[in-house]
């Protein structure tokens, strides 16, 4: 099936700014809450919000087979799992229904009443329930990064490194959308030169600069995904702020990994982009440095041209970007991480979110945390305010933002914004 959406000669008759992030070739996909309290499926072009539950059921889906239900729903993951020939021929339909030249909808005000809603008259929620999450950590220069601050620069890199997308399970039911606060985590710490942990509140949270992949139902159990088929099973992607405690992880990461210093909260842009809208931005990834396995080689352009940023807003104060990145840096791809996630046979279902790692850059200014912008927090960030930061404070809102841009058309993510809070104190 072709795709007609992503045609960059098309324009819509809804109002989209010359530089949105959603013009009518994105057409992402979300779940939201509409001024009559009613949640539903739906996508956006420009600032306008689209009730895909009412426009099925008004007719303008007809002639695809999709339950009647299929938009009814407050999660994707029903529309997921029908695959990627269900989401292809969705939204090339809505891309001909918003059509400049097209006037069905555009000049039925009855219909469009129904239909369209202002960004201010929604509530954007999770848009999937999310059943596993695992997250990767496959950017060379932060695993090189932390390695180097850590261990021996000589060694940087852990001997399996270049071998395997290195992943751990987290935890989903901390997974949130963006604008949901959350509060400064509390954990035991090993203050410098002690012998005896203490227990309280972190003193070093982070971000992590992340996207995150949601997949389809994909394999049965004992099953293999072949890396030449993975793509087939991932939906699309979000923005991920993977909050970390670094003082809590420090203390308790040997010997098996991440727990209470990442399980805090997660935060994810509301909004999925398809894999079919960033087809024109593949890009080719780092080459390997040593010769992977079969089972993880690949042909063809695997990585995505995905422009990043990260800004620090104090309470009552300007933002200060801290950091510009690329998705194109991630030495492992997504095609990698999900052909080495099912080789021993783990299942993947539909909803299923898959994170990055903190996705670093060659250079300082496009590192992925404050970790690694501040050095271990002996190279404080100036603030717009004047104030300083080596870590996140509390009542700081950190925002993340990516879009990809050639030839004049432009696919973007929006934001995800989160506002870190003191400790939870119960009322």
């Amino acid at each position: 099936m072709p795709l007609s959406a992503n045609n960059p000669d098309r324009i819509s008759w809804l109002h989209v700014d010359k530089n949105s992030d959603f013009p009518i070739q994105n057409i992402p996909f979300g779940v939201f809450l509409t001024r009559d309290d009613i949640i539903t499926i739906g996508t956006r072009i420009g600032d306008t919000a689209i009730d895909l539950g009412a426009l099925h059921q008004l007719g303008y889906f007809d002639g695809i087979p999709l339950t009647d239900d299929i938009f009814l729903q407050d999660t994707l993951n029903d529309f997921i799992a029908d695959g990627r020939k269900t989401w292809r021929a969705v939204r090339n339909r809505i891309a001909q229904i918003f059509d400049a030249s097209n006037d069905i909808l555009k000049n039925n005000t009855k219909h469009k009443e129904t239909i369209l809603f202002r960004l201010d008259e929604i509530e954007m929620q999770l848009p999937v329930q999310i059943g596993d999450y695992t997250d990767f950590y496959s950017s060379k220069e932060h695993a090189t990064n932390v390695g180097t601050m850590f261990r021996d620069p000589e060694n940087a890199l852990l001997p399996n490194w270049l071998h395997i997308p290195v992943g751990y399970h987290g935890r989903s039911s901390s997974i949130i959308p963006s604008g949901i606060p959350v509060h400064r985590p509390q954990g035991q710490t090993l203050p410098n030169g002690a012998s005896e942990p203490v227990f309280g509140p972190s003193k070093l949270v982070d971000f992590e600069l992340e996207m995150a992949f949601i997949t389809t139902d994909a394999n049965d159990l004992g099953e293999p995904i072949p890396i030449k088929e993975a793509e087939e099973y991932i939906f699309g992607l979000v923005l991920l702020n993977d909050w970390s405690a670094r003082d809590i992880q420090k203390w308790e990461y040997v010997p098996l990994g991440p727990f209470l210093a990442k399980n805090f909260a997660s935060s994810i842009s509301p909004w999925i982009v398809t894999l079919d809208a960033l087809e024109p931005y593949r890009v080719e990834g780092p080459k390997p440095i040593k010769k992977q396995l079969d089972y993880l080689q690949y042909k063809g352009k695997k990585s995505y041209d995905i422009k990043l940023e990260v800004a620090i807003k104090p309470q009552g104060a300007k933002e200060t970007v801290v950091s510009n990145s690329n998705f194109k840096y991630m030495y492992w791809n997504m095609v990698q991480q999900l052909a080495h996630h099912t080789v021993n046979g783990c299942p993947v279902n539909s909803g299923d979110m898959m994170g990055s790692g903190t996705i670093s850059g060659p250079t300082p200014d496009s590192f992925g945390s404050m970790l690694e912008l501040t050095w271990k927090g002996e190279n404080p960030i100036k603030m717009k305010d004047g104030t300083e930061r080596k870590f996140i404070n509390d009542n700081d809102t950190v925002i993340l933002r990516g879009h990809c841009e050639n030839d004049g058309t432009r696919i973007g993510f929006g934001e995800v914004s989160t506002t870190l809070l003191p400790v939870y104190v119960k009322k």
